[in-house]
């Protein structure tokens, strides 16, 4: 069963940095791509960041172009999400997922995800 375990979050001030990892495991298929995401309290989740398993495509959501990188380590079935300048508004659960289906672009759409982790809090006060 593949599973994503998440990790990084914390309580920070507005302008520090984060790094969140995710961790892929129990999966015998090379995912397509991985993705962040994020969920505001009464919010709907939104994308983040998406990367191809090659870590030949990108994309990020406008909000965090310029502040937050996106990379891969295939050896370690893991991505990462380098988050700089950090702002009140990043606060949110922010998720993990897979795609493992093989397309030409990195998709933004919850529903296209295969698979999830479990969260992990970030707290950015002003």
């Amino acid at each position: 069963q593949v599973q994503l375990v998440e990790s990084g979050g914390g309580l920070v001030q507005a302008g520090d940095s984060l790094r969140l990892s995710c961790t892929a495991s129990g999966h015998s298929f090379s995912p397509f791509a991985m993705a962040w995401f994020r969920q505001a309290p009464g919010k709907e989740r939104e994308f983040v960041a998406g990367i191809t398993w090659s870590g030949s495509k990108t994309d990020y959501a406008d909000s965090v172009k310029d502040r937050f990188t996106i990379s891969t380590d295939n050896a370690k079935n893991s991505v990462y999400l380098q988050m700089n300048s950090l702002k009140p508004e990043d606060t949110a659960v922010y998720y993990c997922a897979l795609d493992r289906v093989q397309r030409h672009i990195v998709v933004i759409v919850t529903s296209l995800y295969d698979y999830w982790g479990q969260g992990t809090q970030v707290t950015v006060s002003s």
